[in-house]
């Protein structure tokens, strides 16, 4: 009789089994058999250069189901194979100068399927999966006008000095890795109450028991796709975008569509090089965004060309702080008084912090 498998690839049914699982049988009510490819879980395994027990039950348990759920998403670890193609290089890239584990990058597929607008409901945002507060902790920008968490180099960068800081503090990588998911100082007490070091004899919450081994199913299914029936041509995933950064010093907010169109690049284009930008408006400052390789070069001079922002464009806006006044917010913006009064209907100077003044156009 015959294995029939899911072909990833074209959605056609193939005859065979996969070398890495197998196959198991069933009757449905109507007396028709139906398959199910069970992935085998391999003879040996590693993270981050520490072997896994797999000789324990529980930790063969645990990887078995983050394994067959994997498996059986085939939309979900199709996208993962394919967006690895554009990411895994500069993740990898940046690994390796950094002397860290190449196995990390699975990191960023468990926490985000690398996804960098993806939001947890605890407000996590972005590649590697930043909390507010443990981004801005490591350097990380999170304001009106930016969120570095959904851009990769930063990101990345946040990331990795944070991984770091996990290992030396808690000496083991799969111990790092639970620490990023629940907290540095949660796996820390638990290690205390229930002495043990050993990430897999540890009782921590459902999500970070999982969480390792999810990591691992990512390894064994990307490492080896076609082992679990993943079989797709290299013309099949995604390739890296490649841009180059150019820094605008901007006397006042400029709309993204005049930044575009001084680099020769669509609105859409530009906010999909620069991911991490909140708003139509780029801030009055200094300004590293990334462009296009060779739109770099001039772009100051062509934007002072560019002509004015497209008509009907929202106006930029600014939520008023405490120790704000009128004259300073319309300094700090390049505008006039009266104008900043005027489109905001002002009838004199006084405004509160929390008021939204809409910035008019200069």
């Amino acid at each position: 009789m015959r294995i029939l498998l899911v072909c990833i690839l074209t959605g056609a049914l193939l005859a065979g089994p996969l070398p890495g699982a197998t196959a198991w049988s069933a009757s449905k009510s109507a007396g028709a058999p139906y398959h199910h490819v069970i992935p085998e879980l391999p003879s040996k395994l590693s993270i981050c250069g520490q072997p896994v027990p797999l000789g324990r039950p529980m930790v063969r348990d645990y990887l078995d189901r983050e394994l067959v759920i994997a498996v059986h998403d085939p939309a979900q670890t199709i996208m993962w194979l394919k967006r690895a193609g554009r990411y895994f290089p500069y993740i990898e890239k940046r690994l390796k100068a950094a002397r860290l584990p190449d196995d990390l990058k699975y990191v960023a597929v468990a926490e985000s399927a690398l996804i960098h607008y993806i939001r947890s409901p605890a407000g996590a945002v972005g590649f590697w999966q930043f909390i507010p507060a443990t981004g801005r902790r490591y350097g990380l920008r999170i304001n009106r006008w930016f969120d570095d968490r959904r851009n990769l180099r930063l990101a990345t960068t946040a990331a990795l000095a944070y991984l770091k800081d996990l290992r030396g503090q808690l000496g083991s990588w799969p111990l790092s890795l639970a620490a990023y998911n629940c907290g540095e100082s949660r796996v820390k007490k638990e290690m205390a109450e229930q002495g043990t070091r050993d990430y897999f004899d540890l009782a921590l919450p459902m999500e970070t028991q999982r969480y390792v081994y999810r990591i691992l199913a990512a390894k064994l299914v990307i490492t080896s796709p076609e082992r679990y029936g993943y079989a797709l041509p290299s013309a099949a995933y995604w390739k890296p975008i490649p841009s180059q950064s150019v820094t605008l010093r901007l006397k006042r907010p400029q709309h993204l569509t005049v930044v575009a169109r001084a680099a020769g690049i669509s609105y859409r284009q530009l906010k999909e090089l620069n991911p991490e930008l909140r708003r139509r408006y780029l801030p009055r400052g200094r300004v590293a965004i990334q462009v296009p390789p060779g739109k770099a070069a001039g772009l100051a001079a062509r934007l002072g060309r560019a002509g004015p922002p497209p008509k009907g464009a929202s106006p930029d806006k600014y939520v008023v702080k405490r120790g704000d006044n009128l004259s300073s917010i319309a300094r700090r913006h390049g505008v006039s008084l009266s104008d900043l009064r005027e489109v905001n209907d002002l009838d004199d100077n006084l405004i509160q912090p929390g008021q939204r003044l809409k910035i008019p156009e200069k």
